[in-house]
């Protein structure tokens, strides 16, 4: 059966349609057919064309519920619904129609109060840091925060997005022919975590291309310094 997933929160500027876009990337990039599914009335559909993934545009309630209706109905298919912010009628819906929910969220006090009420909320969210620092002291006054509000979560929580300039590259209209390694690498990262919340087996389509030696990777963001060894993406949904 196919599976339902939506980017939502009632903050805005956390990152919600890079992160649906990357995520539905990274599908692709493990073997996975995803659809990144636009629901924000604010924002323009991109062209399928030359991306691992469809689109598809669910902008108005009808839109919508025939999307999903349709992906439902699709063996093996996962949907990926990108919300918009401050908009809690529409993130409820989004909510019911999905299997998880994600929440991005930003390095910033406002962000940490606004996610935590989200996962109060949302019951079977998993709250996903987002465009993380990579400089050292930053990611560590960052996870410091983290640990700090949102520790009572720490099961819900996601192993940390990096902040990457690349990935607005998934954001153009048409998107070049060829993508950087790195975007390629954390969309890989950030949809492992995901599909093994679902328990969905992955079939890396670029191993191939590798070789039997196969290259080194580079690694994803590392959990945050200061939180517990327990994560989201180490337990089943």
């Amino acid at each position: 059966m196919s599976r339902i997933i939506c980017v939502i929160g009632n903050k805005g500027g956390t990152g919600k349609t890079t992160l649906s876009h990357m995520l539905c990337q990274g599908f692709g990039l493990l073997g996975q057919r995803s659809a990144c599914v636009l629901t924000d009335s604010a924002r323009e559909p991109l062209s399928p064309d030359g991306r691992r993934y469809v689109t598809a545009d669910a902008r108005t309630p009808e839109a919508l519920h025939k999307v999903v209706g349709k992906l439902r109905t699709m063996q093996g298919w996962i949907g990926v619904l990108d919300g918009g912010g401050n908009r809690a009628d529409v993130d409820r819906t989004l909510d019911s129609l999905c299997d998880i929910v994600l929440l991005p969220f930003r390095d910033s006090h406002e962000d940490l109060r606004t996610v935590l009420r989200d996962l109060e909320t949302f019951p079977h969210a998993y709250a996903l840091p987002s465009q993380w620092p990579t400089n050292a002291w930053q990611r560590d006054a960052a996870d410091r925060n983290v640990a700090q509000l949102l520790g009572d979560y720490k099961d819900r929580l996601l192993h940390p997005v990096a902040s990457l300039s690349a990935s607005k590259l998934l954001l153009q209209k048409q998107i070049p022919d060829s993508l950087p390694s790195n975007l390629g690498n954390a969309c890989r990262g950030l949809a492992r975590q995901v599909l093994e919340i679902l328990e969905i087996g992955e079939t890396d389509v670029d191993a191939d291309r590798r070789g039997a030696a196969g290259t080194s990777r580079t690694p994803p963001l590392a959990p945050p310094t200061v939180m517990p060894d327990t994560y989201a993406g180490t337990r089943p949904h």
